[in-house]
């Protein structure tokens, strides 16, 4: 999904792609020595142009490893297709570093398409902790945290100071205030990204998340979405479309087509990644908006936790020079660039305390407990089809057209069948 970019969206996926093989089948950890030459780096879409200025800076100091841009699909779902037919070839292919989406890690690494990396090479204690979960499987570290990201609560600050109304913390606060406030002044009430793409696997996630529950475990090996707490979850949203409070329009949004109608002042309430609120500025809504944590049904909810992952293909030439490239991109100076022109959040802890930062991007103490207190969506070697499976079901509970309960069993029998299969 995007990471904006993002996220953003959230939501800017990049791959970092080197030219060059090595054995075929090769799984050997990227090393220290040898292996040097010029690189070239994929982009999903890079809206903000930030990447090509920071590409320059390498490209001065590194003339031998140049790394030259090449943009693939903005679409995450088209991006993760072109990057696992590459890598299904074997032998070189196009990609032989790639930058992931978080959730791509588990399974690129269970089929043996990226190699293990070592955890010295790497200054991960200097970054936020969740993040580098997202990097391992089965206890290895098969990429390196680049961009992380966690879904916000984004509320029209104007309007509930005028009602003298806090910002929800509770999905009864948030939906009584969608349902009462949103109509007097025009307003929808609450939306996310509720298109069957992977931006609604994402919302089903957290509401799951947020009323306690989860949906697989043991690296997808367990499905334990059969609960009541995903029950509750998923008819949270489908109450909120059939009661109105959630516009139906929203079954049509994608993070860029909610943030339009956020900032087009249509919207109450919007969950999304921190890049809408940088967006916001020039709109209609600029100045008259604030960020907190999701809501969950008694108290703060959880985010999923969104971002993506530098990760060397087993086939690179270049391992070295993957490596090196990875180092400079999450290092604290192009990190803190990563924030500033590229409005993506960053991996570096450091930076969500910086004073001149804050001042600039007021969100980030919120961002910083959102991103400490995240999960990932569900692990799974086969997360592609988890995925479509989650954003199927869920659709036809918010259309209506399965009762949260019967969607909860139906998701649990279906994601049963990937998981044993």
């Amino acid at each position: 999904m995007r990471w904006k970019r993002a996220a953003g969206r959230g939501l800017l996926v990049l791959a970092v792609v080197l030219t060059g093989c090595v054995s075929s089948g090769a799984r050997a950890e990227v090393g220290g020595g040898g292996g040097r030459g010029p690189l070239t780096l994929a982009t999903a879409g890079d809206l903000t142009g930030y990447l090509g200025p920071l590409l320059e800076g390498w490209n001065r100091t590194h003339p031998a490893e140049r790394v030259t841009l090449v943009e693939l699909p903005d679409s995450a779902d088209e991006t993760h297709a072109q990057m696992a037919t590459d890598l299904r070839g074997g032998d070189r292919g196009r990609f032989d570093v790639l930058n992931i989406d978080v959730n791509w890690t588990s399974e690129f690494a269970a089929a043996g398409w990226i190699r293990p990396l070592p955890r010295d090479r790497f200054p991960l204690d200097s970054f936020l902790p969740p993040v580098v979960d997202t990097a391992t499987y089965e206890g290895r570290l098969y990429a390196v945290p680049y961009v992380t990201n966690a879904g916000l609560l984004l509320y029209r600050k104007d309007i509930l100071d005028r009602e003298g109304v806090q910002p929800p913390r509770t999905w009864a606060e948030l939906e009584h205030a969608a349902r009462t406030i949103a109509p007097k002044y025009k307003l929808g009430g609450y939306a996310g990204q509720f298109l069957p793409y992977e931006g609604l696997t994402v919302n089903a996630a957290e509401a799951v998340y947020s009323a306690g529950g989860s949906i697989l475990g043991g690296e997808g090996t367990r499905v334990t979405v059969d609960s009541a707490a995903a029950r509750e979850g998923i008819g949270f949203l489908a109450r909120g479309v059939r009661e109105g409070w959630i516009p139906r329009e929203a079954l049509t949004y994608k993070e860029e087509e909610s943030k339009r109608a956020f900032q087009d002042g249509r919207l109450l309430f919007l969950r999304n990644w921190p890049y809408a609120v940088v967006s916001a500025q020039g709109s209609k809504v600029a100045g008259k908006i604030g960020a907190v944590p999701l809501p969950g049904p008694h108290g703060p909810g959880k985010s999923v936790l969104g971002g993506s992952d530098l990760a060397v293909n087993t086939h690179a030439r270049h391992p070295d020079s993957a490596a090196r490239l990875i180092a400079y991109l999450t290092g604290e100076d192009v990190q803190r660039r990563v924030l500033t022109e590229g409005a993506l959040p960053p991996v570096r802890a450091a930076l969500y305390a910086d004073p001149a930062l804050v001042r600039r991007f007021p969100y980030l103490p919120t961002l910083r407990t959102a991103v400490l207190t995240a999960a990932p969506r569900p692990k799974s070697p086969r997360y592609d089809q988890v995925s479509l499976v989650v954003q199927a079901v869920v659709h036809d509970a918010l259309t209506g057209h399965e009762t949260p309960g019967r969607a909860v069993r139906r998701l649990a029998r279906e994601l049963d069948a990937i998981a044993n299969r």
